[in-house]
């Protein structure tokens, strides 16, 4: 294994006693080993939602409370897009999604760019992921029986996965060993009607093709219980894991156990999002029960923004995106601003706030700064690592722009506290279903100072000229590539 900023080093320990020596030497090796890695990565979870984030949460979530207690919970994280597929794409591979030429159908991430997996593996890591992939495997559609899945995750870096090709409410409905189906998608199945204002939300899923033995309400706790089982393994081994927790919810279908159904005051979704944080709570037991907790290094975050409109937020008075504004799919903040929790005993320190901009792009080059690699220019054109505000709360910001991008593809730009946004409305789901979209668009774009308008509801766009045409140039020199 390659050097790194904890690498495993050779100690000598003199000690009188042979079984002693032996025991003393095992402990000063536990202790110097690489840190393992975990970043669990939810899917559609709100800014709001969590009670360390939002003291009004109606859902209660101990387990990622806890982790916020234990490292540093930052409050100004970003995805670049509010969907899942582009969101997910720069988190792996520490690029811009818009700069990305490449069709879902032939698998997102070409095969000579680097990745977040690639670089732990490089470095002498085991390297796993669970749960939901959704970067395109070519033929996962229509897998045929005996032929391997190729351009997957184990063609980007990761040793082991088990997992779902895209969102759990997506067809076909199969899991993924490796690169071949656990079982084929030989059945069908009829879709699940939705609730809400865009018939997206409660039970929903679309009909397709499913596995035989596939069943929606399991899904989660099949793919937490192979992580589980992995840490275990693991634990035994000298090299230390990198492990991508990909949970496919509370992303829809909502479809809470039993244990969980009406335990929260938000709906199905809150009893979901519950669920969700039991599982974390089952792989962070898992740390704990193989001794591994404090020399593993876990980050948490969400991929979008919440699936919650208004109406939802009247029924069961909580916000989803807490004081933000939009949801899913929107350029506003609540489309995008994502909790980001990392906890890393002896590093980060517990129950710390960091109010500095970081983006998922900068994971790559955080990883690499870890393990003391260089990235060429190319492979860290977008990532700039903040391993120093891990380090030292204090820390200057290691980011000062950020480009995002919106379901409708509309561009926004970040510089300090002043965001623009280069069209009219929310540029996602919103749009159409919520009144005050309408007072936005008196102009052409959008100018918000985050400092005292978080909630983004005062448009600066002719009070602040010279900073609105600051912003909408540097916009364009940055994304000149589309």
């Amino acid at each position: 294994m390659s050097s790194n900023f904890m690498a495993i080093k050779t100690v000598f320990v003199t000690c009188f006693v042979a079984s002693i020596f032996i025991s003393c030497s095992q402990q000063v090796e536990n202790e110097l080993q690489a840190p393992n890695v975990i970043f669990i990565l939810v899917d559609d979870l709100g800014y709001g939602d969590l009670g360390c984030y939002n003291k009004e949460s109606k859902i209660p979530t101990p387990n990622i409370d806890q982790l916020a207690n234990q490292g540093v919970r930052f409050i100004d994280a970003h995805t670049p897009a509010s969907v899942c597929v582009p969101s997910r794409y720069s988190l792996l591979t520490g690029q811009y999604h818009f700069k990305n030429k490449r069709d879902y159908k032939e698998g997102r991430i070409a095969p000579e760019r680097i990745t977040i997996a690639s670089l732990m593996k490089n470095v002498g890591y085991n390297t796993a992921v669970f749960g939901k992939w959704h970067q395109g495997i070519p033929n996962e559609k229509s897998p045929v029986e005996g032929e391997e899945l190729m351009n997957g995750p184990l063609d980007h870096g990761f040793d082991y996965f088990f997992g779902i090709p895209a969102s759990l409410d997506i067809p076909p409905y199969y899991f993924i060993e490796n690169k071949l189906p656990v079982e084929y998608p030989t059945d069908s199945i009829a879709g699940s009607p939705g609730t809400g204002l865009r018939k997206i939300e409660g039970p929903f899923y679309r009909g397709g093709n499913i596995a035989p033995d596939y069943s929606h309400g399991k899904v989660l706790g099949q793919i937490t219980k192979k992580g589980v089982e992995y840490i275990s393994g693991k634990a035994k081994e000298k090299n230390p894991f990198f492990m991508y927790l990909a949970l496919p919810a509370p992303h829809t279908p909502w479809l809470p156990s039993k244990e969980f159904q009406g335990k929260s005051k938000a709906g199905m979704y809150g009893d979901y999002t519950m669920q969700v944080d039991a599982m974390i709570g089952q792989i962070t037991d898992a740390l704990r029960n193989a001794k591994i907790d404090e020399n593993t290094i876990v980050f948490f975050s969400s991929d979008n923004g919440p699936v919650w409109w208004k109406d939802a937020v009247e029924k069961y008075d909580h916000s989803a995106v807490g004081k933000l504004a939009g949801m899913k799919g929107d350029s506003w903040e609540g489309g995008h601003r994502m909790p980001f929790i990392v906890k890393w005993p002896g590093i980060a320190r517990p129950g710390s706030v960091n109010d500095k901009l970081i983006s998922f792009t900068d994971v790559l080059a955080t990883f690499a700064e870890m393990n003391q690699v260089s990235l060429t220019v190319n492979d860290r054109e977008d990532s700039q690592s903040f391993l120093p505000l891990l380090k030292d709360n204090g820390h200057p910001a290691t980011r000062e722009t950020f480009i995002h991008q919106s379901s409708k593809r509309m561009f926004s730009i970040r510089k300090g506290n002043w965001k623009f946004i280069d069209g009219k409305g929310s540029g996602g789901f919103t749009d159409g279903y919520d009144p005050s979209v309408k007072t936005r668009d008196n102009f052409p774009g959008q100018l918000y100072n985050l400092e005292n308008d978080l909630g983004e509801k005062t448009n600066l766009y002719e009070l602040e000229k010279e900073k609105r045409e600051e912003l909408y140039n540097e916009l364009k020199a940055l994304t000149s590539v589309l």
